[in-house]
């Protein structure tokens, strides 16, 4: 595993009790050209609030946090 993708869990592993607190989950799933994919699960399924947590939330603290990161989506899985 490489430096980027050991920094980027480091960071999800610090947001996940916030998001863990609501009853959802989040998992790092891969990181390609500049974009982190992961995994939103539990109450985070379905979430009317799911953009507002990805992108108002996780993806501005990875982009902050972690070097090389230009961004954020959901895994299909």
């Amino acid at each position: 595993m490489e430096d980027t993708e050991k920094q980027i869990i480091t960071t999800l592993e610090k947001i996940r009790p916030f998001i863990q607190r609501d009853g959802g989950d989040i998992s790092f799933v891969s990181f390609k050209d500049g974009i982190v994919e992961i995994k939103l699960s539990g109450a985070c399924e379905g979430c009317s609030m799911v953009n507002e947590t990805l992108f108002g939330g996780v993806e501005v603290i990875l982009m902050e946090e972690v070097p090389g990161v230009i961004g954020v989506k959901l895994s299909n899985e």
